[in-house]
């Protein structure tokens, strides 16, 4: 039985919900009449009231939308034609799209994956690049507020043409214009996306949405057989591994469908629009699979095409460009040789490069040239920042065990039968982890050098070179600090900059440091004080020789990344640069892959090389800038 005729047979239960409409009133009438005294019919246990109080009584029925304002109104009423809302039977309604439509999904067709510029260009860096739904952030709240929205306006309707068919019928009549024959509608557009031509002439004849209004209408629409018919279609066209959802939607439709329940007939009809959303996923998941090897052969050709239209057009501005370049030639053009023989004519461009990606760069400006590399420029910065700091951080470790071992020693006796008081009076100002101690070799924090048995190519944060291998406990010892740290840093709940993350967990970066040392207990406020004025401060001593000491590492390993990659085709930079990132690595440290110098480096390589094969021709060869402006 259907779901109309399921509202049929409660019909002639229920008197209140009549075949045919009652008589009604007009609507100036209702306003004008006098209060009603027959107190029977403004009983709210009247035997005439449904039993879901869906029928209210003709003296709490509310007026109509007057059409024009009233002569006694002090508030003006615009016009229907004002709203912009559709009038339906002298009632004003609202249409909701679905929240998957064919427009929706229109930017997984494959032409417009040929089209998509950024999409072209991130292809060329992220092996694991796919869509999915958007369900993250502000843009998939609201896009969560308009689903739940259009399904609980559809369960109401149902519910209205189930309990309250007058109230249905005067609002929408028998037109389109409400969210069932929407969504129909809106399903069969999306399988005409999914199905191949000789399949949709049978899709349009299984799927005619105004022959299964019709029957919705006279109760004959059989929903059990729809959701039958439409599982076998999306079987025969789908993975194997949609079957599962497929199913899931069919049985919540057949079980809505006789049981009458209407949420489980609203949920099967949301698991259907969401495997189609899923389906068309997976067309276009396969089609980038399919096309990344021509597309990133093509990606200089196209790039250049499309950023000469932006210039040639006015909308892209690239004088700041050229000036960064212009002001990069005359402070780096004689730069080390050894380092310019691995960038050739490229060493202008990494020398400001690797400058740009430093955190005490933060506030330059990122070249509009950049535009498709902006989040990956952030993201070697944030790296960048973590990296520095932890090597403040391993290099106060060191300071501080010098500290212990000092003050355990006979000539510091006298100062450890007073450290907590006299540690508790030492001036900040004459604490300085950036000195080396009288009698020690000096401290010095690096990454773990190319070749070592501590690196890889494409190695995270790795063990600093200071640790004597020789010295077993020293090293398990600083080996765990080291993790802990780590630990420590990706707890950290996120914060509006990486900045402000670091100094939320300074304190505790601090503690976890003095619980490795045999430092007086006193000196704990101090070294707390220290460390927080030291991380992400470009003004203190300490962070800029750690992030000077950073940068010249990272060129070195940068003129190596690109003496490698520079004669490289497209497919075979795109596989050098990005192949070793998903082979596992022996690493003393667990980290994140995107962590290490030499991992930044080859990151920024595969940038800068692809960046100057689309913008030299453009911008940065003598000249060309002049014509381009």
């Amino acid at each position: 039985m259907g779901l109309g005729q399921r509202a049929a047979e409660r019909s002639k239960r229920n008197p209140s919900i009549s075949g045919e409409p009652e008589p009604r009133q007009d609507p100036e009438a209702q306003r004008n009449a006098p209060p009603q005294k027959d107190q029977e019919g403004a009983n709210t246990g009247s035997s005439q009231d449904s039993p879901r109080g869906c029928h209210a009584s003709p003296q709490s029925a509310p007026s109509s939308l007057p059409l024009a304002p009233t002569p006694n109104s002090n508030v003006s009423t615009p016009v229907v034609e004002s709203l912009g809302e559709p009038l339906i039977n002298g009632h004003i309604t609202r249409i909701i799209d679905p929240p998957i439509t064919k427009k929706t999904l229109s930017e997984l067709d494959v032409q417009k994956i040929f089209h998509n510029p950024k999409l072209r260009h991130d292809i060329n860096f992220d092996p694991d690049l796919h869509f999915r739904p958007n369900v993250e952030g502000e843009k998939g709240r609201k896009r969560q507020e308009r689903s739940d929205c259009f399904w609980r306006t559809l369960r109401d309707q149902l519910s209205d043409f189930v309990v309250n068919r007058e109230k249905f019928y005067a609002q929408f009549g028998y037109g389109d214009e409400w969210c069932l024959p929407v969504l129909l509608k809106s399903i069969r557009d999306i399988l005409h996306t999914l199905m191949p031509q000789r399949d949709r002439q049978f899709l349009d004849e299984g799927l005619d949405v105004s022959l299964m209004m019709q029957q919705f209408h006279k109760g004959i629409l059989d929903l059990d057989q729809l959701a039958l018919g439409l599982s076998r279609v999306l079987k025969s066209h789908c993975a194997p591994m949609r079957d599962e959802e497929i199913d899931t939607m069919y049985n919540y439709i057949k079980a809505g469908n006789q049981t009458g329940d209407l949420d489980q007939l609203v949920m099967g009809m949301r698991e259907l629009l969401s495997v189609l959303e899923h389906m068309k996923l997976d067309v276009a998941n396969h089609h980038i699979r399919c096309l990344r090897p021509a597309l990133i052969d093509d990606t200089i050709h196209f790039e250049q095409k499309y950023f000469c239209k932006r210039l040639q057009s006015g909308k892209l501005d690239t004088r700041e460009s050229i000036m960064w370049y212009r002001n990069a030639q005359r402070l780096y053009s004689n730069g080390p040789s050894d380092l310019n023989q691995g960038f050739g004519e490229m060493h202008v461009l990494f020398e400001a490069l690797s400058r740009l990606v430093l955190p005490s760069a933060a506030r330059q400006t990122i070249p509009e040239t950049f535009q498709h590399d902006h989040e990956r420029i952030l993201k070697l910065r944030a790296n960048i920042l973590d990296a520095i700091n932890l090597d403040i951080c391993m290099r106060l470790y060191e300071y501080l065990e010098k500290l212990g071992r000092l003050t355990s020693s006979a000539q510091f006796q006298s100062y450890n039968d007073t450290s907590s008081t006299a540690s508790s009076r030492v001036p900040s100002g004459e604490f300085s982890f950036t000195a080396s101690l009288s009698g020690s070799r000096p401290s010095s924090l690096g990454f773990s050098s190319a070749g070592s048995v501590t690196s890889s190519p494409r190695s995270s944060l790795a063990m600093p070179s200071y640790v004597d291998p020789d010295q077993h406990e020293s090293r398990v010892k600083t080996q765990n600090l080291y993790q802990s740290l780590l630990a420590l840093l990706h707890q950290a709940p996120h914060a509006a900059n990486q900045a402000a993350r670091w100094q939320a967990i300074a304190p505790s970066m601090a503690l976890q440091i003095f619980r490795y040392t045999n430092a007086p207990s006193g000196m704990l406020p101090v070294v707390k004080e220290k460390l927080m004025n030291s991380l992400c401060r470009p003004d203190s001593q300490i962070y800029c020789e750690m992030e000077q000491k950073f940068q010249h590492k990272l060129l070195a390993e940068l003129s190596n990344r690109v003496r490698e990659f520079k004669g490289l085709s497209g497919v075979s930079l795109y596989s050098a640069a990005t192949g070793a990132r998903a082979m596992p690595t022996n690493r003393m440290v667990e980290h994140d892959n995107e962590g290490g110098v030499e991992d930044m480096a080859t990151r920024l390589a595969h940038v800068g090389i692809l960046h100057w094969r689309v913008w030299a021709p453009l911008l940065y060869i003598e000249d060309v800038d002049e014509r381009m402006i």
